[in-house]
C-alpha cells in the first residue's frame, strides 16, 4: 500500500486498544485482530474524507500487502508444520520422549532441561519457539506440566535470549539502527543495561528449580488445560520410530537454518556472520525447514516407517495445524501495518517522549515504560526499538545526556521485550502458543502477571541506573529487588496454606 501516513493523534492509540481490550473480554482473538484493523482504517479514511468502502477495502488490502511482506515467514510455518506432523508420525518424538522419560524423571528436570534448550537456539526467536516446544512438548506432557506452562518457558527463553545475544538476528537488528552510538558495540554495552531479559531468565530457574507458581499459572499447573497425549497413536508409532528419526531432522533444521541465513545474507559473498544472519532470517529458516523435510522423507520412506501417500498427507495435516498461528499473524501483521504507517501511533508516542521536557536522570525509566507501552500495542518488539532507539539517541547527544544514552538503550529494548512478551498480537507470543499447542489467549492469561512483576522491578532498577550509571550496582539492585519479591510470594502463599489448614 503506497498511501501517506496521516498525524491521527491520539486516536493512533485506539486500534491496538481496542483489539487487545476486545480479545480479553471475549476471549476470542480473530474477530477482536479485525474490529482493531477496522478500527485503524476508519480514523485513517474518515480523517483523509473517505468513504466506508474504502474502510473494507483498504483493510483487504492491508491484509494482502501484510501477506505479501511475509511470505517468507508463512512458508516456513507451514513447512515446520508439516516437519512436526510428519515426525510425530513416525514415532520419533515419541521414542525420545520415552528414551528422555527415563533421564527425565522430575517436573524440575523437564522445566530445566526446557529452559537450557529455549537459552541454546538463540539465532532467532520464533524458531526457538517452534523448535523448542516440538521437542519438549511429549517430555512436558509426561511430567504432568501444563501447556501454560510449556508456552511460558518457550515465551521467557525465546525473546529474552536473543535480544542479548550477539549473533542472532535481533543483534543486527538493533546495531543498524544505533549505528551512531557504535553499532555493534552498542549493543554489546546494553546487555548489562537489558535488565527484563537477564531477570526473566533468573525467574524462570527460580520458578523451575522451587516448582512454585502464582496467579493464573498455579491454577493451570493444578487444573493442567491441554490437550491429553492419544497413547493408542503414540504406542503405535513408538513401536516403529527411533530416537534417530526424531534428531536427526531436527539437526538438519538447526544446521541448515544456520547455514541458509549465512547464505541468504551473503556471509560466502564476504559479509560478516553477524550481518548476514540478520539480513533475511526466515528465508534461511524456510531453507533450513525444507531440507529437514527431505532429510525425514529419505529417512522414513525406504525403511517403511510410511509411504509417499501418508508422508504426503502429513505434510498437508501440518499446514492444516498452523492455520488458527497464521490467521493470528496475519492480522496482526495487518494491525501493526495500520498503526505504523498509516496513522502513526508509534510517532505519536515517541513525540510525547520528546517534548515532555524531563530529567535525563529519569530518563531509562521513563523510556522503559514508554516501550512497554507502545510494543504491547503494536505487538512488536522490533518496530518498537527500530522508532524508538533513533528518538533516545538523538534525546541523550550532548555533554549531560552521554552517561545516560546505554542505560537508556538498554531500557528501549528492554521495555520492547516486555511489551511483545506480554502482547496477544505479538507473534512470538503467537508462537510460544503455537510451539506449546496452547490455547493462546490461556498463554497470555496465565505469563501476564510473571512478566509484569518482572517489569516492576525493572523500572525500579532503571531509576538506580538513571542516577548511578553504573551497570553492575543497577543489576545488584535489580537481583536482589526481584528475590526480594519472590519471598513476598512464598511467604503469602504459606500463610495461604496455614489459613487453609487452619480453616
Amino acid at each position: 500500500m503506497n498511501l501517506e501516513m496521516i498525524d491521527a493523534g491520539v486516536l493512533s492509540l485506539l486500534p491496538p486498544l481496542i483489539a487487545i481490550t476486545l480479545a480479553f473480554i471475549s476471549k476470542e482473538v480473530y474477530s477482536s485482530l479485525f474490529v482493531g484493523l477496522l478500527t485503524g482504517m476508519c480514523v485513517y479514511v474518515f480523517s483523509t474524507g473517505g468513504t466506508v468502502l474504502q474502510v473494507v477495502t483498504y483493510a483487504f488490502d492491508m491484509i494482502a500487502a501484510k501477506i505479501g511482506e511475509n511470505g517468507y515467514m508463512i512458508i516456513f510455518l507451514v513447512l515446520l508444520g508439516s516437519l512436526v506432523v510428519i515426525v510425530t508420525r513416525s514415532g520419533g518424538s515419541n521414542a525420545y520422549g520415552q528414551w528422555a522419560g527415563k533421564r527425565i524423571k522430575s517436573k524440575v528436570g523437564a522445566k530445566l532441561a526446557t529452559a537450557v534448550l529455549g537459552l541454546l537456539i538463540f539465532v532467532d526467536d520464533g524458531f526457538n519457539c517452534l523448535t523448542v516446544g516440538t521437542v519438549m512438548r511429549p517430555i512436558t506432557d509426561k511430567c504432568k506440566i501444563s501447556r501454560e506452562k510449556l508456552a511460558y518457558l518457550l515465551d521467557a527463553t525465546a525473546a529474552p535470549i536473543c535480544i542479548i545475544a550477539p549473533i542472532s538476528s535481533w543483534a543486527v537488528a538493533v546495531a543498524s539502527e544505533v549505528e551512531e552510538a557504535g553499532g555493534l558495540n552498542a549493543f554489546i554495552r546494553t546487555i548489562p543495561y537489558n535488565l527484563y531479559a537477564i531477570l526473566t531468565i533468573v525467574m524462570v530457574f527460580f520458578l523451575s528449580v522451587t516448582d512454585f507458581d502464582f496467579g493464573p499459572m498455579k491454577k493451570a499447573e493444578e487444573v493442567r488445560f491441554g490437550e491429553p497425549m492419544d497413547e493408542q497413536k503414540e504406542e503405535a508409532a513408538a513401536k516403529k520410530g527411533t530416537v534417530a528419526d526424531l534428531v536427526a531432522p531436527l539437526l538438519t533444521l538447526i544446521v541448515c537454518s544456520i547455514l541458509g541465513m549465512a547464505y541468504v545474507g551473503g556471509y560466502f559473498d564476504g559479509r560478516s556472520f553477524a550481518e548476514a544472519i540478520g539480513e533475511n532470517p526466515t528465508a534461511g529458516l524456510t531453507l533450513g525447514t525444507f531440507a529437514a523435510l527431505v532429510v525425514a522423507m529419505v529417512l522414513y520412506i525406504p525403511r517403511g516407517l510410511m509411504s509417499l501417500q501418508v508422508f504426503m498427507t502429513g505434510v498437508i495435516d501440518g499446514i492444516k495445524t498452523m492455520i488458527p498461528a497464521l490467521m493470528i499473524l496475519i492480522l496482526a501483521w495487518s494491525l501493526g501495518g495500520v498503526c505504523r504507517e498509516m496513522i502513526g501511533t508509534g510517532l505519536f508516542v515517541s513525540h510525547f517522549v520528546t517534548t515532555a521536557n524531563l530529567s535525563l536522570k529519569l530518563l531509562p525509566a521513563i523510556v522503559f515504560a514508554v516501550a512497554a507501552f507502545l510494543s504491547f500495542s503494536m505487538g512488536t518488539a522490533w518496530g518498537t526499538f527500530g522508532i524508538l532507539l533513533p528518538i533516545v539517541s538523538m534525546i541523550c547527544v550532548g555533554t549531560e545526556g552521554a552517561a545516560v544514552l546505554i542505560p537508556a538503550l538498554g531500557a528501549t529494548l528492554a521495555g520492547s521485550v516486555y511489551g511483545d512478551h506480554c502482547s496477544p498480537i505479538s507473534d512470538t507470543t503467537i508462537l510460544a502458543s503455537t510451539g506449546a499447542q496452547c490455547e493462546h489467549l490461556r498463554h497470555v492469561e496465565t505469563q501476564l502477571p510473571y512478566a509484569t512483576v518482572v517489569a516492576a522491578v525493572c523500572f525500579a532498577g532503571y531509576l538506580v541506573a538513571g542516577f548511578t550509571h553504573n551497570p553492575w550496582i543497577t543489576m545488584a539492585v535489580s537481583v536482589l529487588l526481584l528475590f526480594l519479591m519472590f519471598g513476598v510470594f512464598l511467604y503469602m502463599d504459606k500463610r495461604k496454606e496455614k489459613d487453609k489448614l487452619m480453616g
